[in-house]
């Protein structure tokens, strides 16, 4: 199968990504994300997990776009899914439309029926690039944040339910009960080694900060977090809680449990994503969390 490389501007080059470019990706992403944002809310861990995600041939789904001096000007992978980010100061030259062009053109080689890409709603350029290049809204993603200028009040837990921190051994049974909770609406089950890699192996993992709720020895609910190096606040990966075991107050109840160990450790805010297939944002809303900023989920199809 012949290799699929993004047509560029004159001046740019192109080559896959490897794990070593882990930290100059990151960078590229913060840039972005002070950009469009104001702060940097991501970490290399979250980079480092998705060159390993399972399917993904870095060689054929990994892009990197270089400027004549060797810098990083953007990147891009496709696997089910694609990320686009183009730094700042290279912005308005054609290298987005270019990479999109390419993730499409990987995307049919691969066999896939359709795209998706996830753009900051702030992002005021890219949306109407992705617009005019045939994409439609899919489903809309929420940062939502928890202030803690205070200790929390973490409410009694319902008759029969304990929590405690996550503890060494306790990946194989929260993975279980994420992937039970999270197949209402994600598209495949994760293998535990894909689970893992993106939270309790992660390096920015905190189990002191992740709680667990279980009715005798079994596990009902999971807040799964993590304490992103260079920011002041804490962020939650995964909230999951068993079905049988919804609407008696566990999901307040573990975030509760979190937001008071961040602000233990002296954060000064919690934040987490969602999205509206999951139906949990009144949930959010409803124990204090607000609205920090929002993204669309677009999805282009590839094929009749």
């Amino acid at each position: 199968m012949p290799l699929i490389v993004p047509v560029l501007p004159p001046g740019y080059r192109s080559r896959p990504a490897s794990a070593r470019d882990v930290p100059t990706i990151h960078a590229l992403i913060a840039a972005c994300e002070r950009k469009i944002y104001g702060r940097v809310q991501s970490d290399a861990g979250v980079v480092a997990a998705d060159l390993t995600r399972p399917g993904l041939v870095p060689e054929s789904d990994t892009v990197l776009v270089l400027d004549r001096a060797g810098h990083l000007a953007a990147r891009a992978w496709v696997d089910r899914r694609s990320e686009i980010d183009v730094h700042p100061e290279h912005r308005g030259r054609g290298l987005g439309a270019a990479l999109l062009d390419w993730v499409q053109a990987r995307a049919r080689q691969a066999g896939s029926d359709q795209i998706v890409q996830t753009v900051p709603d702030a992002d005021l350029h890219a949306v109407a690039l992705v617009r005019r290049r045939g994409y439609e809204p899919l489903v809309t993603s929420w940062l939502l944040e928890f202030f803690l200028p205070d200790e929390p009040v973490v409410p009694e837990p319902p008759t029969g339910v304990t929590v405690r921190p996550f503890r060494v051994g306790d990946g194989p049974a929260a993975h279980v009960l994420v992937q039970d909770a999270f197949d209402e609406w994600q598209e495949r089950r994760q293998a535990y080694e894909e689970w893992a890699t993106h939270t309790v192996e992660r390096p920015a993992f905190s189990p002191a900060q992740s709680s667990l709720a279980f009715a005798g020895e079994q596990l009902v609910g999971a807040a799964l977090a993590l304490d992103v190096p260079g920011t002041d606040e804490g962020y939650l990966e995964q909230v999951a809680v068993r079905r049988d075991h919804r609407g008696r107050g566990i999901a307040r109840l573990l975030l509760r449990h979190t937001f008071r160990a961040f602000h233990g450790a002296g954060r000064r805010s919690c934040t987490l994503w969602t999205h509206s297939d999951t139906g949990a944002l009144d949930l959010y809303l409803r124990v204090g969390m607000t609205v920090r900023h929002s993204s669309t989920v677009f999805r282009k199809a590839l094929r009749a």
